[in-house]
């Protein structure tokens, strides 16, 4: 259980929030690459509780500007893209892509009032098909070495979904490896060969196991945690029973990041950004260690699943998440399909807009929340941005390792070192450690 002061302080957002604060201190994910495609490329973006444009100007910059003109306050989104920048359409004051206004029409020839004139803007960075904003003080930080940035293009697919609840609820059912066992717990299982891009679908080793089996007949991980140098490190051991063991490694990226394997070649590294904070957005980015991804055929499946401009889940609670209780009894655990975004989207959302913590009551199997919960409060206390590199720094923080793996029960350490290895060394694009 939690007081309500402590919860307010893991979830509230805003500003002069302890948490709002820590997390305009990393680079977040503000859009898709794929958002900005067209003729008219200027989107609306609630980030953090600040509503803001995100526009590319005729040059190719990239803008992240305050959403309504410092003049009268009306909307920039509608504003026309004209002379490298963004021009509001109510007097036609213009702004480039700093929120630097350059020029007020209207106004008496020679005037200077414009210098004086600037919107809230913010520093952004384009990464394997995400568009990142850094909202904080000072200098915004390195980009760290990750798999899903070292990738070539070809090898990362982004995608996003838009959830109703905040965004610590929607990150802890991340780093929570026995609630996969139930929720999406599998009643029959599928052709691996059916499972390209979606997890939990494929087999759990080079064995001929279904990881949906492995989920099934084996529901109490033994739960390890580790710290590293980008976060925490989860270990989820299940005994088989036959002298083997299942070890599935998975990572808190901190502050708000997971990443976790998808099959023996691909990873997803998943952050969870607050809109405000009540709703949030995950982002994915899918990496393939070997060949290129297939982005046409991995947008479509989630397309099926989520509907334009807003991302949001075609399944939802206005049609109860698409629940059936015929399929519950012979297909899946919950009832709602086969799609596992749609059973996080569901617990995470079913806890209300924000999680009342003051009722909860977490055991063993919660060790990586736990563990995460004090990491974050410690930031918050210590007011300091752990995992926030330089240039020098970023450059050595990579990975991080995320497996999945069969061992002999005294051996599981070095045989997911091991495959880990054995996977980079095949890689197609350089993946040092």
């Amino acid at each position: 259980m939690l007081s309500q002061q402590i919860n307010d302080e893991l979830t509230l957002t805003g500003p002069d929030q302890p948490a709002g604060k820590l997390l305009r201190r990393y680079w977040m994910p503000a859009a898709l690459s794929e958002e900005l495609i067209g003729k008219r490329p200027v989107v609306p973006v609630t980030l953090i509780g600040e509503k803001l444009v995100l526009f590319r100007d005729q040059s190719g910059a990239l803008g992240l500007i305050g959403r309504h003109c410092p003049h009268r306050g009306t909307d920039l989104c509608y504003g026309r893209l004209e002379n490298n920048g963004l021009r509001c359409p109510f007097h036609g004051w213009h702004f480039d892509v700093t929120g630097q206004c350059i020029e007020q029409p209207a106004e008496p020839e020679g005037s200077r009032m414009h210098e004086n004139i600037r919107t809230a803007s913010y520093p952004v960075v384009e990464k394997n098909g995400i568009i990142w904003a850094y909202m904080g003080p000072g200098q915004a930080p390195a980009f760290s070495n990750l798999d899903c940035f070292r990738a070539p293009d070809s090898h990362v697919f982004a995608f996003k979904g838009l959830w109703e609840c905040n965004w610590l609820q929607a990150l802890e059912i991340g780093i929570d490896p026995a609630h996969a066992s139930f929720l999406h717990r599998f009643l029959q299982d599928e052709d691996p060969k059916d499972s390209y891009g979606k997890q939990f679908r494929d087999t759990a080793d080079m064995t001929d196991i279904p990881m949906t089996r492995v989920l099934r007949e084996f529901p109490r991980p033994k739960i390890e945690v580790e710290d590293t140098d980008t976060g925490l490190r989860i270990i989820a051991l299940r005994d088989l029973g036959n002298g083997t063991t299942h070890v599935r490694i998975t990572n808190q990226v901190f502050p708000c990041a997971i990443t976790i394997p998808i099959s023996n070649e691909m990873t997803i590294t998943q952050w969870h950004v607050p809109v405000d904070d009540t709703h949030c957005y995950w982002y994915s980015m899918f990496t393939s260690f070997t060949k290129p991804v297939d982005k046409v055929t991995m947008r479509e499946q989630r397309l099926k699943e989520h509907r334009l401009p807003d991302y949001a889940p075609l399944k939802n609670r206005a049609n109860n998440y698409g629940y059936n209780p015929d399929e519950q009894d012979t297909l899946t655990y919950t009832g709602m399909g086969l799609d596992i975004n749609v059973h996080d989207q569901w617990a995470v959302e079913s806890m209300g807009a924000i999680q009342d913590r003051r009722h909860e009551h977490l055991g063993k199997s919660d060790a990586a929340i736990i563990r995460f919960r004090k990491l974050f409060r410690k930031a918050i206390a210590e007011d300091f941005a752990p995992f926030s590199y330089d240039d020098s720094a970023a450059a050595s923080v990579m990975g991080p390792r995320s497996i999945d793996v069969i061992a002999k029960n005294d051996e599981w350490r070095d045989t997911w070192h091991k495959r880990d290895d054995d996977r980079r060394a095949m890689c197609s694009w350089p993946a040092a450690f």
